[in-house]
């Protein structure tokens, strides 16, 4: 009889991505497909653990699989699995934990998937995590918008994060393999490919003779010679993001004009403590820049609050910091203490009270800056790529620029790229539009 596996992911796009080349293996081995939430015979859960909510979340999740069928056999893998391997061995019904070097051979673990009393731990030391394991969505996932990860770890030391521990050094696919990846999305249908990685714009590829060494930038230059309508990067350090993708971006057809680039804090001496590679004028000047030279451009912001020594006017400093500054939203999240972290040992702790009022605060900026973009952009017309039908019959996008939008028609839409003018934005959950001639 067919075995059936359903798999979850928890965190960022890059680890989408790895999922889907997970559940591609199971494919091409002959499981059944079945989505998350459906009984199954076998469970794998990706993780993530920047926050301690994501380690709470995958418990969670872990029971609620177990109380629809005990019998599945659960697979836990990704950065929480590599950081706590043994914590996660001690959840009830959990059978495999597998780390970053052995998520990809997951049938090398294992065979016949049948529970047994003690979970198996198989985890590599971090240091031993130097091989590429390269991961891209597939169309068992069904997406327009494909994840391409092209860079993984993280040779960066800030002090609240646990990424190069559950990750590794920085190292990047070659840019062969990057290419064939993305021909191989292209013709299986999807029209945006999304460049995902640990640190994007770390990017840095030596072809084997030694002879010239890859960055983002050449990246983006040989998939713009590819048949793909939309090239767009995750999520790019600020001091990585410079003047020639700036310009490239500028003058391209393809590279949407979207740009998400961490902040993390507006008070100087919080950045500094954050060992943050740049400093808050250094952040302000690229805002400014990148509105002066991309027309429409859309800029995401990640910032954290609740951060040791965050007093109160330190907050005030982030929020008047952010409050002019012309962005299209924030990401938004709550300081957690991560174990083996720098930030951990700081004196001056934020109580649980005020850091989810601070979070509070930001969301009401974000929603606010999301609003007022929407509004700056009604009579418009953009390129919006379709995606989902809703009940109420609406079909949903994104345009180049990130303006999620919503116009009357049926499915026939999806996966599809029309132009789309935009004839009001009453909320900051998506404007309204319709197909332009």
């Amino acid at each position: 009889m067919q075995k059936s596996v359903s798999l979850h992911t928890l965190g960022c796009k890059l680890n989408y991505s790895e999922t889907s080349t997970i559940a591609g293996k199971f494919s091409e081995s002959g499981f059944a497909m079945k989505p998350y939430g459906e009984s199954s015979d076998i469970f794998v859960l990706n993780t993530c653990s920047v926050t301690d909510n994501a380690d709470k979340e995958c418990r969670q999740i872990i029971r609620s699989v177990l109380n629809k069928n005990p019998d599945t056999y659960i697979i836990v893998t990704g950065c929480y699995a590599q950081l706590r391997p043994n914590e996660i061995a001690e959840i009830h019904g959990v059978d495999l934990v597998l780390g970053a070097n052995e998520k990809f051979k997951l049938f090398d673990y294992v065979n016949n998937f049948e529970k047994k009393d003690l979970s198996c731990v198989f985890t590599s030391p971090i240091s031993e995590v130097t091989d590429f394991d390269y991961a891209y969505s597939s169309d068992i996932d069904s997406r327009t918008r494909a994840f391409l990860k092209i860079q993984d770890g993280c040779d960066y030391n800030c002090s609240f994060c646990t990424i190069p521990l559950a990750r590794g050094k920085s190292r990047s696919l070659g840019i062969d393999k990057v290419i064939d990846n993305a021909k191989k999305l292209i013709d299986t249908g999807y029209k945006e490919i999304v460049l995902t990685g640990v640190n994007t714009g770390d990017y840095n590829y030596r072809t084997d003779t030694g002879n010239r060494d890859y960055r983002l930038m050449d990246v983006l230059l040989e998939l713009e010679k590819l048949n793909i309508p939309r090239i767009r990067i995750s999520s790019i350090e600020p001091n990585l993001l410079t003047d020639e993708i700036i310009q490239l971006v500028k003058s391209s057809n393809s590279i949407c004009r979207h740009f998400h680039i961490p902040l993390q804090s507006g008070d100087p001496e919080i950045l500094k403590l954050m060992r943050r590679r740049y400093s808050r004028d250094q952040y302000e000047d690229l805002i400014y820049k990148l509105n002066s030279e991309i027309p429409g451009v859309g800029i995401g912001i990640d910032v954290i609050t609740g951060f040791p020594q965050e007093t109160e006017e330190k907050f005030m400093n982030t929020v008047k910091f952010l409050e002019p500054l012309p962005a299209s939203y924030l990401h938004i999240f709550t300081y957690s203490e991560r174990k083996n972290t720098f930030a951990v040992t700081l004196p001056g702790r934020v109580d649980a009270g005020s850091r989810r009022e601070r979070s509070g605060i930001l969301r009401e900026i974000s929603n606010k800056k999301r609003l007022a973009f929407y509004r700056k952009n009604v009579d418009k017309t953009h390129k919006v790529l379709f995606e989902t039908v809703k009940e109420d019959d609406f079909i949903y996008g994104f345009s180049e620029n990130y303006i999620k939008t919503r116009v009357k028609a049926g499915h026939k839409l999806e996966n599809t790229i029309l132009n789309v003018r935009i004839s009001s934005a009453d909320t900051f959950n998506f404007t309204e539009g319709s197909i332009a001639a």
